[in-house]
C-alpha cells in the first residue's frame, strides 16, 4: 500500500506542480492592469499570489527529487491549499458555488499531499524511489 501511495501522491504532486507553476507564471508576467480586470484583488497582492504560487511548485518537486530537505514538500502542499481557500473563498463570492469547485478540488488535493507526505504517512525519504 506504501509504494501504490508514493506513486499516487508524487502523480499528484507534478501535476499539482505544473498547474502551480502556469498559474504563479502567469501573475508574474500578465501586466497588472490585465489582471486587476478579471481578479478583484490589488496587483501587488496578486504578483505576491504568483510568487507563492511558483515557489509552492518548487516546493512540491525539488526537495523529493533532489533528496534534500524532503520535510519541506509537505509545508509547501500546506501552503499552496491555504492559498487555494483563498481562491476558493473569492471564486466563490464572484462567480458562485459551481465556478469554485475546481480551487475547491485542488485545494483538497494540495491538502492530501501535504498529510500524505507528512512523518506519519509516507514521507518521501521512506518512501522509496520515485
Amino acid at each position: 500500500m506504501t509504494r501504490r501511495m508514493n506513486y499516487g501522491l508524487w502523480t499528484i504532486q507534478v501535476l499539482l506542480a505544473l498547474l502551480f507553476l502556469l498559474a504563479g507564471g502567469m501573475k508574474l508576467i500578465l501586466p497588472i492592469a490585465e489582471m486587476t480586470k478579471q481578479i478583484s484583488l490589488p496587483g501587488p497582492f496578486i504578483r505576491f499570489i504568483g510568487v507563492a504560487e511558483v515557489m509552492g511548485a518548487a516546493g512540491l518537486i525539488l526537495p523529493g527529487l533532489l533528496r534534500i530537505r524532503p520535510g519541506l514538500t509537505p509545508l509547501a502542499a500546506g501552503g499552496l491549499a491555504i492559498v487555494m481557500i483563498g481562491a476558493t473563498g473569492i471564486t466563490f463570492a464572484q462567480g458562485g458555488a459551481a465556478q469554485a469547485a475546481m480551487p475547491a478540488i485542488v485545494g483538497i488535493l494540495a491538502a492530501w499531499v501535504a498529510y500524505g507526505r507528512a512523518p506519519r504517512a509516507v514521507p518521501i525519504s521512506s518512501a522509496g524511489t520515485i
